[in-house]
């Protein structure tokens, strides 16, 4: 049995929590009203993630069907795993498998420091005028169409009149045909990609530092501290969440080369390094005399399942090595 003072206590917790209720049903109408321009503005984004993210994943069911255009999604007769298993037996899977992992690790080893040392430097150009202009030159890039910047390679390029093997034979060497050697194709893609992504992915990092407390370096610079060691003492472990967060969002993308630069940039004499799980997704299901949307929507399937293990286990691992995670 509770005691008069413990009833008394509840009775004016639950007065408390249902005035409270009211108040918020009072209060959030108002505010919708209030800002409906900032909701409508978040509205739209919201919007556009469930049309085109959430909707189709009704689609991907015929991964494990015999998809028939003329019976539709949900009479296609039930394969189960078949077409995994075909992927995964193919002659090229592994070829295929390679060649994606190969660059997206070379995109991640050389793409991940880059726009930390961009932010770094810039984060320490007192002088407004260069800042602004490094920000204009190395920002530019990232709104340039993936088809101009294929087309911009391809003429730097060229072993005819291109500006790089102009200056190679000026200094007295041979021209040098970069699209015919399977060898460069991953440089050629991944330092290509890097030139045009990196005064973009700075700007996360730039606002990480500018987060800082500037009492941290005000006293490092009493103690001396030189700006290496600020760096190195201030800076790196005041972004290191930042980076960290990063990181992991990078590696739940590994299996996604992309699509558009590597088919732009492809040929028959590269082929063989350059052939990726997405170019071949769309080699199979779209473009093929008769496509296979389920065998497509399979290999889509496997890759999007590799990404998220991934992503699950590196948030584990940054989770139990410190208290930076995605969750």
């Amino acid at each position: 049995m509770y005691t008069k003072k413990e009833r008394l206590f509840g009775l004016i917790v639950n007065k408390m929590q249902i005035t409270k209720i009211s108040n918020l049903k009072e209060i959030y109408p108002k505010k919708i009203a209030k800002n409906w321009e900032l909701y409508l503005l978040v509205a739209l984004p919201v919007l556009y993630i469930f049309i085109f993210k959430y909707i189709p994943m009704y689609g991907i069911q015929i991964a494990f069907k015999e998809f028939n255009s003329t019976k539709g999604i949900v009479d296609s007769t039930w394969v189960g795993m078949k077409y995994f298993i075909e992927f995964i037996n193919s002659y090229n899977f592994w070829n295929i498998f390679l060649n994606t992992l190969g660059i997206s690790l070379y995109k991640l080893l050389v793409g991940t420091p880059l726009p930390i040392f961009l932010a770094l430097s810039l984060n320490y150009c007192y002088k407004s005028f260069y800042k602004k202009i490094v920000q204009m030159v190395t920002y530019a890039p990232h709104f340039i169409s993936t088809v101009v910047i294929c087309g911009m390679i391809l003429q730097f390029l060229s072993p005819r009149y291109g500006m790089v093997n102009n200056l190679i034979k000026l200094f007295g060497g041979e021209s040098i045909n970069f699209m015919a050697i399977p060898e460069l194709f991953k440089s050629v893609y991944v330092l290509s990609d890097v030139w045009q992504q990196a005064g973009w992915g700075s700007i996360i990092f730039l606002a990480a530092l500018s987060s800082i407390n500037f009492e941290q370096h005000e006293a490092a610079i009493v103690d001396g501290a030189s700006i290496l060691q600020r760096i190195r003492y201030v800076d790196i472990p005041g972004i290191m969440p930042i980076i960290v967060i990063m990181f992991i969002l990078n590696i739940g993308r590994i299996m996604e080369v992309g699509f558009e630069k590597v088919l732009l940039l492809q040929n028959p004499l590269n082929l063989s390094v350059s052939e990726v799980i997405q170019t071949y997704i769309y080699r199979v299901g779209i473009s093929a005399a008769l496509p296979n949307f389920s065998y497509s929507t399979a290999v889509g399937l496997f890759t999007a399942i590799i990404n998220f293990a991934l992503l699950f286990t590196f948030n584990r691992i940054a989770k139990g090595l410190g208290e930076t995670s995605l969750w």
